[in-house]
Protein backbone atom coordinates (compact mmCIF):
# COMPACT_ATOMS: atom_id res chain seq x y z
CA UNK A 1 0.00 0.00 0.00
CA UNK A 2 1.19 3.94 -0.78
CA UNK A 3 0.43 6.76 0.88
CA UNK A 4 0.96 10.12 -0.98
CA UNK A 5 1.55 13.58 -0.58
CA UNK A 6 0.21 16.49 -2.70
CA UNK A 7 2.57 19.52 -3.48
CA UNK A 8 1.89 22.88 -5.65
CA UNK A 9 4.42 23.13 -8.60
CA UNK A 10 6.73 25.35 -6.67
CA UNK A 11 6.88 23.17 -3.58
CA UNK A 12 7.57 20.22 -6.02
CA UNK A 13 10.39 22.43 -7.78
CA UNK A 14 11.74 23.21 -4.42
CA UNK A 15 12.03 19.59 -3.25
CA UNK A 16 13.65 18.57 -6.70
CA UNK A 17 15.89 21.59 -6.17
CA UNK A 18 16.99 21.19 -2.60
CA UNK A 19 16.25 16.76 -2.48
CA UNK A 20 14.55 17.36 0.26
CA UNK A 21 12.01 19.69 2.21
CA UNK A 22 9.91 20.04 5.55
CA UNK A 23 7.02 20.11 3.48
CA UNK A 24 4.62 22.73 2.55
CA UNK A 25 3.12 25.68 4.29
CA UNK A 26 0.83 23.70 6.72
CA UNK A 27 2.99 21.08 6.95
CA UNK A 28 5.54 23.70 8.59
CA UNK A 29 2.77 24.96 10.53
CA UNK A 30 1.95 22.11 12.23
CA UNK A 31 5.26 20.33 12.97
CA UNK A 32 5.14 17.19 10.26
CA UNK A 33 4.58 16.43 6.72
CA UNK A 34 0.97 15.58 5.79
CA UNK A 35 0.41 12.49 3.75
CA UNK A 36 -3.22 10.70 3.16
CA UNK A 37 -3.96 7.20 2.34
CA UNK A 38 -5.81 5.94 -1.26
CA UNK A 39 -8.84 6.52 0.55
CA UNK A 40 -8.31 9.88 1.96
CA UNK A 41 -6.48 11.75 -0.87
CA UNK A 42 -9.59 12.93 -3.03
CA UNK A 43 -11.19 14.48 0.24
CA UNK A 44 -7.56 15.93 0.90
CA UNK A 45 -7.39 16.99 -2.61
CA UNK A 46 -10.93 18.65 -3.02
CA UNK A 47 -10.35 20.26 0.49
CA UNK A 48 -7.18 22.06 0.70
CA UNK A 49 -6.58 21.77 -3.14
CA UNK A 50 -9.99 22.57 -4.80
CA UNK A 51 -9.19 23.52 -8.27
CA UNK A 52 -5.76 24.38 -8.31
CA UNK A 53 -3.67 23.51 -11.29
CA UNK A 54 0.48 22.36 -11.38
CA UNK A 55 -0.33 19.85 -8.63
CA UNK A 56 1.84 16.34 -8.15
CA UNK A 57 1.16 13.62 -6.55
CA UNK A 58 3.84 11.67 -4.47
CA UNK A 59 3.71 8.46 -3.69
CA UNK A 60 5.40 6.72 -0.54
CA UNK A 61 5.71 3.14 0.76
CA UNK A 62 4.69 3.51 4.09
CA UNK A 63 7.43 0.75 5.09
CA UNK A 64 10.59 2.54 4.00
CA UNK A 65 9.80 5.36 6.49
CA UNK A 66 10.50 3.85 9.32
CA UNK A 67 9.55 5.64 13.37
CA UNK A 68 9.23 8.92 12.06
CA UNK A 69 5.79 8.13 9.89
CA UNK A 70 3.01 8.20 12.98
CA UNK A 71 -0.54 7.40 12.26
CA UNK A 72 -2.21 9.82 14.29
CA UNK A 73 -6.16 11.06 14.12
CA UNK A 74 -7.62 13.76 11.96
CA UNK A 75 -10.60 14.50 9.89
CA UNK A 76 -13.90 12.37 11.46
CA UNK A 77 -11.49 10.58 13.62
CA UNK A 78 -9.45 8.72 10.77
CA UNK A 79 -5.77 7.70 10.96
CA UNK A 80 -3.92 9.67 8.76
CA UNK A 81 -0.06 9.55 7.95
CA UNK A 82 1.96 12.05 9.20
CA UNK A 83 5.85 12.21 9.12
CA UNK A 84 7.69 13.64 11.76
CA UNK A 85 11.17 14.37 9.56
CA UNK A 86 12.46 15.63 6.52
CA UNK A 87 11.15 14.31 3.25
CA UNK A 88 13.65 13.48 0.97
CA UNK A 89 13.75 12.40 -2.75
CA UNK A 90 14.64 8.89 -2.01
CA UNK A 91 11.49 8.48 0.37
CA UNK A 92 9.58 8.97 -3.24
CA UNK A 93 8.77 5.79 -5.10
CA UNK A 94 6.81 8.13 -7.73
CA UNK A 95 5.62 11.16 -8.71
CA UNK A 96 2.81 12.22 -11.61
CA UNK A 97 1.34 15.35 -12.30
CA UNK A 98 -2.12 15.38 -10.63
CA UNK A 99 -4.09 17.31 -13.36
CA UNK A 100 -7.69 19.41 -13.16
CA UNK A 101 -9.95 18.26 -15.71
CA UNK A 102 -13.05 20.70 -15.38
CA UNK A 103 -13.62 20.69 -11.62
CA UNK A 104 -12.32 17.87 -10.20
CA UNK A 105 -8.53 16.47 -10.49
CA UNK A 106 -7.70 12.81 -12.52
CA UNK A 107 -5.68 10.56 -10.13
CA UNK A 108 -3.35 7.97 -11.31
CA UNK A 109 -4.80 4.80 -11.90
CA UNK A 110 -4.30 2.50 -9.25
CA UNK A 111 -4.36 5.81 -6.55
CA UNK A 112 -8.37 5.79 -5.22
Amino acid sequence: MMIYKIFRADEWAALKAAGETLGAPIDLADGYVHISTGAQVAETVDKYFNKVEGLWILALDPETLGEALKWEPSRGGALFPHLYRILRMDDIAWVKPLPLNGDHHVFPEGVL
